[in-house]
């Protein structure tokens, strides 16, 4: 039974993890900003900022008007390496809406790999495989291959579910494991 428990413990200890972002009260975060589709002419509209837990809250309206149809959150950040991760863990609270999760392996490129969730109402433990999230530009799937990069430099939170639609989203913690 020792044996079990120093393997268990050596497990533990040789997880790696890596933190992007963790919200609380005293973070900064002007790193953080909004994209909707009012940069193409659309009329939707939201707001991020911390509430009185810490949490970071992204909500808005989307609209459907002059061809829009998103809302956004993006955070840019130094290159962070993701060699020795397979996964994007995010904790969140939704609203029962389909969300994307967005990297860019450097902030200049004009494409996104996505990974799609869906929230509920309670807090969530959601964890997005990297190999998994697929390249998108505008909305539509590129003919590459799902990611293979080794760093990362922006993350997003994108609604766009082609309808119109009230949303929020809480976000506590994101990170690489």
């Amino acid at each position: 039974m020792g044996q079990n428990i120093i393997i268990f413990i050596l497990l533990i200890t040789t997880m790696q993890t890596a933190t992007i972002f963790e919200f609380n009260k005293n973070v900064k975060i002007s790193n953080w900003s909004v994209v909707d589709d009012v940069v193409m002419g659309g009329r939707s509209s939201s707001k991020f900022y911390l509430n009185y837990e810490g949490h970071g809250v992204f909500e808005g309206k989307v609209s459907l008007e002059n061809n829009g149809g998103f809302s956004s959150v993006r955070y840019d950040f130094d290159k962070m390496s993701t060699k020795d991760f397979s996964k994007v863990v995010i904790k969140v609270k939704g609203d029962g809406k389909s969300y994307q999760f967005r990297v860019k392996s450097k902030s200049t490129d004009y494409y996104s790999y996505i990974s799609l969730f869906k929230t509920s109402q309670d807090w969530q433990t959601i964890e997005l495989k990297l190999s998994e999230m697929y390249p998108v530009f505008r909305g539509r799937d590129l003919d590459m291959p799902n990611y293979d990069k080794e760093s990362i430099e922006e993350i997003a939170f994108l609604i766009g579910n082609k309808k119109a639609e009230s949303f929020k989203l809480e976000i506590e913690s994101i990170v690489l494991k």
